[in-house]
This record gives structure tokens, sequence and C-alpha cells, in this order.
């Protein structure tokens, strides 16, 4: 009897109480803005929140896993709805920039990015992050299947990634001031490819003005 009640408390303990994993992220973002990534810590959370750290490893494994948590609860980047699959992706990149840009998640993700450089665990997290993030954000490309603009075969999760990769590019080398057309030029790339009209051939137009120099 003794053993399953324990099992029982260890169960229920397993379990994150809504309003206690709220007050351990609000302390979480607290001790992120006003330290920074460098000085943040599961013990300056503990403090902050008046939690236990065994809780807090309880429903985050590392440090990582907390901060990833934290980023998206600071991330408010809308996936738009255009009906143009085009303007949709870029105007969801234009949201991912300004936000990147404005708010402290910019130099949040890129720190998380480079520790996952060195860090398996930060790695594994990360991964598991943009699994999710790439699902989210190849529901444009699934609307976009819907209303026959894309191609029914098209991998939309590979499609996200290419769009992710140079989101992400921009985050760690800080080009987040992208005008819009540099940001169109790229979506089309992705969406148009970048083969010429006649595959193996030179430019048509250049063609033309050869032969009207020859001509003249």
């Amino acid at each position: 009897m003794a053993e399953d009640a324990d099992r029982a408390r260890k169960s229920i303990g397993a379990r994150r109480n809504p309003d206690s994993a709220d007050a351990i992220l609000d302390a979480a973002e607290a001790v992120l803005v006003e330290s920074g990534y460098s000085s943040f810590s599961i013990e300056a959370v503990a403090r902050r929140a008046r939690a236990g750290k065994p809780t807090i490893y309880r429903w985050w494994p590392s440090k990582a896993a907390l901060l990833f948590d934290v980023y998206q609860r600071l991330k408010r980047v809308e996936n738009p709805d255009t009906g143009n699959l085009e303007d949709d992706l870029v105007g969801f990149l234009k949201n991912l920039f300004s936000h990147w840009h404005e708010t402290s998640s910019g130099s949040v993700f890129r720190s998380l990015i480079a520790e996952a450089q060195s860090d398996a665990t930060v790695a594994a997290v990360l991964v598991e992050y943009t699994k999710g993030r790439h699902a989210h954000t190849g529901q444009m490309i699934e609307r976009a299947k819907a209303r026959g603009e894309v191609a029914a075969d098209v991998d939309s999760t590979l499609v996200a990634d290419l769009v992710a990769s140079f989101a992400w590019t921009h985050l760690l080398t800080n080009r987040l001031n992208e005008d819009e057309a540099t940001l169109r030029r790229a979506v089309g790339y992705v969406l148009k490819g970048i083969a010429a009209d006649d595959a193996g051939s030179v430019d048509a137009a250049a063609v033309r003005r050869r032969r009207r120099r020859i001509i003249g």
C-alpha cells in the first residue's frame, strides 16, 4: 500500500501544475531579460520563482529545455493567410525578422543555436523544436496545396526547412533589416527555382541582344 501511494505521489509530481509552471516560466523570462543568456541559471530561476530546483528539473530536464519554452513564449510570429503562398512566406519572414530584431528573442535563439554546436543536450532539444516549427510553417504550404498553387507531392517540411535556413543565416549574421524586395526575391527562388527557361541554354535576352548587334 505504501509503495502504491509513493508511486501515485511521484506520478502527480511528474505532471506539471499549470500555475507553478507559469510562475517558473515568468521567473525564467525575468531572469533572462535582467541578466542575459550568459548569466541565466536554473538556480536564479528557482530563487525568483520560489520553487525547488528538483521541481524545475523534473519538468525541464535541462537549462536548454527551459530556455526553448521561454523562447516560444516570447515568440509571437503569425503565419499570414493571404491566399497567395509567395505573399504568405514574405509576410512570415518580415514578421519573424522584426520580432527577432525588436525583442530579446533573437539573441536568445542565436545563443541556443551556438550552444547546440558543442552541447549534445541542447542540440537534441533544438532538433525537436525545429520539427515542431517546420510543421507549423509547413501549414502555409499545405494551404497552398489545397488551393492548387503547389504540386500535391511537394514536401512541405522540406520547403519550410529551406525558408528557415534563409532566416537562420540572417539571424546568425545579424542581417535582420533586409528590405521586402530581397525577401521576395529569396522566396521567389524557393518557389520558382533558379534554372533557366531552357535548361542548359544561355539567357534568352542575352541571345537576342547579340543577334541585334550582329544584324545591326
